[in-house]
């Protein structure tokens, strides 16, 4: 490989050396969490990063190669750190302008708590699915379903459990998501026929989810056991602290609204914070300096009713630094590890193996879970797998649309499930689950969370059976042809080295 610098000659890693700061990593993270009691993964995974880059330097890549390799998975993902940024500012908005108020005060005095779980699913789903974007959705209807739930006096974790299974799902087959077009893009497959090949897994998780959270609902959480008198008191520490209406819900309507048009995220999530600024200064009479103050450091009250003090007194650009910062470490030791080869290594000793489709298309799947578990980047779990195994496919004459829902399930839905995950650490922070506070019964999201893991469980069935898994159509064929791309003529052969090829920029 030649650079600007000069001609530059490293080795890949064996397999052992690839394997040695996966392993590190994850001893040293195990170290923190379970032996301290420690919820904070940041420096692990420095200590990761750090083991990498030396793993890199004894292979022969100077620092500035690791250090480019580094930073262009953190430019590929700043995206979804602005997303970050601007629903830190959301969130302390609406609180002041009485909209996520307004959302728990009428989903309390509207919905049945027996149906709430799976009517907090739905509607993630909807607002996810309009959105484009899971973390926009759990970080503002998300957050007002917790508060609704707490008033129903249902565990924090069942609630969260149904917002991420509905917010996730709803991202997955959005034609916006940033994710939705990552995966397709990188195997060479279209939007459009990705969602639809992702239905047969799609349609049943949600389902069984569905079901689940209903019989959870009239089973533990029926209206008879319902805390009436927590409700009401809840209720009327909203009525007295903000003004109550309809028509508060205009924000969070002209967010959906630009996400139907098709605006970009990021501008249409500034333009609902703008919108829950000028509502708060003129509905809820609060001062210019003060929504400010909540779009940077968070809202604040004492309504004298625990529940909802801890709900409401959140939200600001700063209380997404901790998420912030895990994502940027989790990112670049994702990086180091792409560039230095050793996820690469991993993933061709993998391949080596598969001598059937059923074997790939699991793989597939369990790799990009291993990289959403060790890397931390659910964009790297997508492009990283999708590139290495798309001219095996191509190979076995399958189609590429099986492999694109395999990194899309692996990648977008397991990465709320892992802790230290750049998706994980935003739900836990956005949600309020208060993991790092020592509260880490609130984990038992991670099982709860039925549709996530259900739709790659699905999948792997599939790919037991052979239901639901297309082979490559002559026009798709044809179209490896005229674009050039990779076949693999012998079963376990890999595509183009990773270090190699540019990580698909996610969609805007």
């Amino acid at each position: 490989m030649t650079t600007p610098e000069g001609p530059i000659d490293y080795q890949k890693p064996g397999l052992l050396l690839a394997l040695t700061p996966v392993v590190l990593t994850l001893l040293v993270l195990a170290v923190q969490l379970f032996y301290f009691g420690d919820f904070t993964p940041h420096i692990p995974l420095a200590i990761g990063l750090a083991i990498t880059a030396l793993v890199g330097v004894k292979l022969g890549f100077r620092w500035k190669q690791i250090e480019e390799g580094i930073f262009h998975v953190i430019h590929v993902s700043l995206p979804s750190v602005s997303v970050l940024i601007c629903v830190g500012m959301i969130i302390g908005v609406w609180i002041a302008s009485g909209t996520v108020p307004t959302l728990i005060y009428y989903g309390l005095t509207i919905l049945s708590p027996a149906i709430f779980l799976a009517a907090a699913m739905l509607l993630c789903s909807v607002v996810s699915l309009a959105l484009g974007t899971s973390w926009g959705t759990v970080g503002t209807v998300g957050l007002a379903l917790m508060g609704i739930g707490a008033g129903f006096d249902i565990p924090m974790y069942w609630t969260a459990g149904a917002v991420v299974s509905g917010a996730f799902f709803g991202d997955k087959i959005s034609p916006l998501s940033d994710t939705t077009n990552l995966a397709p893009a990188v195997t060479g497959t279209d939007v459009f026929s990705h969602i639809k090949n992702m239905m047969p897994t799609t349609i049943p998780a949600m389902l069984i989810a569905f079901v689940i959270y209903l019989v959870a609902g009239f089973t533990l959480i029926d209206d008879d056991n319902a805390s009436f008198e927590r409700i009401d008191a809840i209720t009327a520490a909203l009525q007295a602290n903000f003004t109550i209406s309809a028509w508060l819900l205009l924000p969070a309507v002209l967010v959906i609204a630009l996400a139907v048009k098709r605006m970009p995220p990021i501008p249409s999530l500034f333009a609902g914070a703008l919108a829950g600024a000028v509502t708060a200064m003129l509905v809820q009479g609060v001062g210019v300096h003060d929504v400010l103050t909540y779009a940077n450091s968070g809202y604040s009250i004492d309504t004298g009713v625990a529940a909802i003090d801890s709900l409401l007194n959140r939200g600001g650009i700063q209380s997404m630094m901790w998420t912030i910062s895990l994502v940027l470490i989790a990112l670049g030791f994702g990086g180091a590890l792409e560039k230095t080869g050793c996820l690469e290594a991993i993933i061709r000793a993998i391949m080596t193996k598969v001598r059937s489709f059923a074997g790939l298309q699991t793989s597939a799947v369990l790799t990009s879970v291993s990289t959403n578990l060790v890397a931390g980047d659910p964009y790297l779990s997508i492009a990283l797998p999708g590139r290495m195994y798309a001219p095996t496919y191509r190979g076995m004459g399958y189609s590429t649309l099986n492999l694109s829902r395999a990194i899309e399930e692996g990648g977008t839905l397991i990465s709320p499930l892992i802790p230290w995950n750049a998706g994980g650490a935003f739900v836990i922070s956005a949600l309020a689950l208060g993991i790092a506070d020592g509260n880490v019964e609130n984990l038992l999201y991670i099982p709860l969370a039925f549709a996530c893991w259900l739709s790659p469980v699905i999948g792997l069935v599939y790919a037991q059976t052979g239901l639901f898994s297309p082979r490559a159509s002559e026009e798709e064929r044809q179209l490896w042809q005229e674009q050039g791309e990779a076949i693999a003529t012998d079963l376990g052969a890999a595509g183009p080295a990773a270090s190699e090829a540019p990580i698909a920029s996610p969609r805007p």
